[in-house]
């Protein structure tokens, strides 16, 4: 697979199969995905690879606190800005809107914000989650070179066969997940990533995205 092919076919999975990843497999990714850039090459990430029983557990945890109705633990960062207008509140609403069908849940179901978390609490049925951790010391930079590092992990994940879907609901159970990992005070976790093969025959959603012209500016001749 090529990087175009890669990036083309790259998209947020939600919906796994229960087929196993060989831990090689993680470990060629990971091991791969150490050329990320980074400025200063202070390599800012903190990765834990959480398979088995420990994320049987964690999931169960999880999926219990929000169906019962509990908010989750007190965000470290925004998700997104407190006001968002257009373009980008447009296109926020169209991705949810097409989410929502994809996981046949009727936007006017009073029940569909703990369905949506107990969704993404069960890692869309994904054997594996990488938690992906900072220093608390980095800056804006270091939060760069995560968002880069974390897309080579996902195009090297699409180089393997694999899919992945970025999580960041789980700084909503930081705690819980902390606890099992080990991640001392100094780190605050950015987000997880499932990992895994797409289910057969799951609805397939891919977002649209804005036209380059929208987005880019060629200065110059």
């Amino acid at each position: 697979m090529d990087v175009y092919e890669a990036v083309d076919s790259r998209r947020a999975v939600r919906a796994f199969s229960d087929e196993p990843v060989p831990r090689a497999v993680l470990e060629r990714v990971l091991a791969a995905a150490r050329r990320a850039p980074s400025s200063g090459n202070l390599q800012p990430w903190q990765v834990y690879v959480v398979t088995g029983e420990p994320l049987a557990g964690l999931k169960r945890e999880a999926t219990a606190r929000a169906r019962a109705g509990d908010p989750g633990d007190e965000r470290e960062y925004p998700m997104y800005p407190a006001e968002l207008a257009t373009p980008y509140l447009d296109r926020f609403a169209e991705a949810a809107a097409q989410r929502y069908a994809a996981l046949g849940i009727d936007r006017q179901d009073p029940e569909r914000p703990v369905k949506i978390t107990a969704l993404n609490t069960e890692a869309f049925g994904a054997p594996v989650v990488l938690f992906c951790y900072l220093d608390r010391a980095m800056g804006p930079g270091q939060w760069a070179d995560a968002g880069m590092y974390l897309q080579t992990v996902m195009l090297l994940l699409r180089a393997e066969g694999l899919h992945s879907c970025p999580q960041v609901m789980w700084t909503t159970y930081r705690e819980t997940v902390g606890r099992l990992v080990g991640a001392d005070d100094r780190l605050v976790l950015l987000c997880g990533l499932a990992v895994g093969f797409e289910r057969e025959g799951a609805p397939r959603v891919r977002t649209g995205r804005a036209e380059v012209t929208e987005t880019v500016r060629f200065i110059g001749t």
